[in-house]
């Protein structure tokens, strides 16, 4: 038996979020402005040669267990659907001398879906990776994105931008531009000093809410094309955003960052009908009331985590504040690198 894994770094994203979705970067170029944490999504793949080829895959997340004997048990129904389309893509024929190996996949991840961490999108990074190390191929990061959007986007059909795959399989500081040819990853390079100040003063903290993306961004898409003003206009504003935010970074003013990130937010709320809501809004408000410069919800909206970026002096009481206000705080830390695999001797 061979035993393969992969993780992939979740992301927190500061700026540019939305105009990574097609078809405003075909249209008018997108850019974001994000980095990865410390949580991860993990794949396990377990291969047995000439087993007889069927595929068995465990969901710790959503303690799932399923076997896909034949093609005809993989049709997409709510039920580990990116890993049905992954399978799709990427489970080899018979004729190629890998198609009888039995497979057996263990997916879990930091962060579920639903967070707006990314955990979608970097799962499948992390499904990509490990059936990267299974196959041999020498795919660059570039490719693993791509192939990990293609399987999300083209394959199962759902609705978003490249952000998340491009995060976590790169890693680190990224300032991502996005055009209908191609993507360009720019890697910063952030004073450690400026890194260490920037993770200190930030607080994530999780609303109680989930989200589906999909609807919102569908939402979204629909006022972009119909040329919304208040659309047009806000998401027109976060790209300028994310390029200011950029550069304020780079020059080490980390106290711009809490400002941007407010301003980021009101336009956030501009793109469609359903990113904020009572809940969230009165989260925030209690973080700004204890001392929060700026923050914003992560995701495409309705739940998930909000970052927000403190005086070092009020972190504490801005934590107490979203407690008392029925958030969750939760400690990160940030992480350099993208996605990894690795092989594991049998019986270790």
């Amino acid at each position: 038996m061979v035993i393969l894994r992969s993780k992939a770094p979740l992301r927190i994203s500061f700026a540019g979020g939305g105009t990574d979705v097609s078809p405003y970067p075909e249209e008018k170029g997108g850019a974001v402005l994000n980095c990865t944490i410390d949580r991860f999504a993990y794949a396990t793949l377990e291969v047995t040669p000439n087993g007889g080829g069927s595929t068995s895959v465990e969901s710790l997340d959503y303690n799932v267990t399923v076997n896909y004997q034949k093609p005809s048990d993989l049709l997409y129904n709510g039920e580990l659907d990116i890993v049905k389309a992954a399978l799709k893509v990427f489970r080899p024929p018979v004729s190629n001398g890998k198609g009888n190996d039995t497979l057996r996949l263990f997916l879990h991840s930091d962060a579920p879906a639903g967070t707006g961490l990314g955990g979608s999108s970097t799962m499948c990074v992390a499904l990509v990776g490990a059936f990267q190390r299974y196959l041999r191929e020498p795919w660059t990061s570039y490719e693993v994105a791509e192939l990990a959007y293609r399987i999300e986007r083209e394959e199962l059909g759902l609705k978003g931008g490249r952000q998340d795959q491009y995060a976590a399989a790169f890693g680190g500081f990224n300032f991502m531009e996005f055009t209908g040819s191609r993507t360009v990853v720019n890697p910063l390079k952030i004073n450690p000093d400026v890194q260490n100040e920037l993770a200190y003063r930030l607080l994530l903290c999780y609303t109680g809410l989930g989200h589906y993306s999909n609807d919102i961004i569908v939402q979204q898409t629909r006022n972009y094309t119909e040329r919304r003003e208040e659309t047009v206009e806000a998401l027109d504003a976060t790209k300028r955003l994310a390029i200011d935010m950029k550069n304020e970074l780079l020059r080490g003013n980390i106290d711009e960052m809490g400002r941007l990130l407010d301003e980021g937010w009101r336009f956030k709320k501009q793109f469609t009908d359903g990113i904020s809501n009572p809940r969230i809004d009165t989260l925030y408000a209690r973080a700004r009331e204890a001392g929060a410069l700026g923050g914003k919800l992560l995701g495409a909206g309705g739940g998930g985590f909000i970052l927000l970026f403190c005086d070092f002096a009020r972190k504490a009481k801005v934590a107490k504040a979203v407690q008392d206000a029925g958030g969750r705080v939760s400690s990160f830390a940030l992480e350099p690198n993208g996605l990894q695999t690795w092989s594991v001797r049998s019986g270790a």
